[in-house]
């Protein structure tokens, strides 16, 4: 195995990717009977979809075949989908607007910007891309990420403004500078990425609906790193962007926080040392990702 995460070493990539995929097969097992308390399924539903995407960028980090990410998005979808039918039963209107609005929540808009790039660099069929966009939803209410969906669903609504500027607003004026430009300034949004996007939400117009310092990932790797809690830091925006305008991303290659890979498959090509869950675990992940 070729890692492409700075952090970890084989062992720390083979034992973390096992767990993850025996957590998800645990946790749809779980969700396939009655929850004792019905309040908490739409969260554990939630943070089920959550393994997903977690698993996605932890295969990624240890260097496994990128064509193999798209498997998780059925999965994905499908707990996300049941969390959010059950959470219409559960939440408020207030507890929603906290939990799914971009405005509101710094969080949730990271997210779906690497769910959005990970489906566009990854291709995934149309039908799973207008569930996403379902669950997604916030359709004009963001100029950068509106504009990125729009590469891909041309009547999308694009939003009139940028909820957070820092760091976002480096990768706008990429995106919109002309093209002898554009390559430089996507540089320089990938090198400021990771120190501006833990502030990025005091950047926003909008007071979010849960205070923090940083987004829920970012101390990953500094804090329970033995625990399995890293997986990555992955700038997945860049190659949103990229994907859907064409930028030329010749100079991010070989940064830190730059997912070449998902775009350039050859970049530092993974070998395949971390070992295969078995054909029966194989047929059971199948069998649970397509209920």
């Amino acid at each position: 195995m070729t890692k492409r995460a700075p952090l970890g070493n084989p062992a720390y990539w083979s034992e973390w990717v096992a767990f993850g995929d025996e957590s998800i097969a645990l946790g749809w097992d779980t969700a396939s009977r009655p929850f004792g308390d019905p309040s908490y399924a739409p969260q554990y539903l939630f943070e089920l979809a959550q393994d997903h995407w977690h698993q996605m960028l932890r295969r990624y980090s240890a260097g496994l075949p990128v064509a193999d990410l798209a498997g998780y998005f059925p999965g994905l979808l499908d707990a996300w989908e049941r969390s959010q039918r059950l959470g219409a039963q559960q939440w408020t209107a207030q507890q929603v607007a906290s939990r799914t609005l971009w405005a509101l929540n710094y969080d949730h808009y990271i997210v779906c910007f690497w769910l959005v790039g990970l489906a566009l660099t990854l291709d995934i069929p149309d039908e799973q891309w207008l569930r996403l966009l379902a669950l997604i939803d916030n359709e004009g209410e963001d100029i950068l990420l509106d504009r990125i969906i729009a590469a891909r669903s041309p009547h999308r609504r694009i939003g009139t403004a940028l909820l957070y500027p820092k760091p976002y607003a480096r990768l706008l004026a990429a995106i919109d500078a002309p093209p002898g430009q554009q390559s430089v300034l996507l540089q320089g949004f990938v090198g400021h990425w990771y120190a501006e996007v833990g502030s990025g939400a005091r950047s926003g117009s909008q007071q979010q609906a849960a205070p923090f310092k940083h987004p829920y990932w970012y101390r990953y790797g500094d804090e329970n790193f033995a625990g399995g809690a890293y997986f990555g830091r992955w700038c997945i925006e860049a190659v949103a962007a990229v994907k859907a305008f064409g930028v030329d991303d010749s100079l991010c290659h070989g940064l830190e926080h730059y997912p070449e890979a998902l775009l350039h498959p050859e970049a530092r090509q993974a070998q395949p040392s971390v070992e295969s869950p078995s054909t029966a675990r194989r047929g059971f992940w199948s069998r649970l990702l397509n209920r």
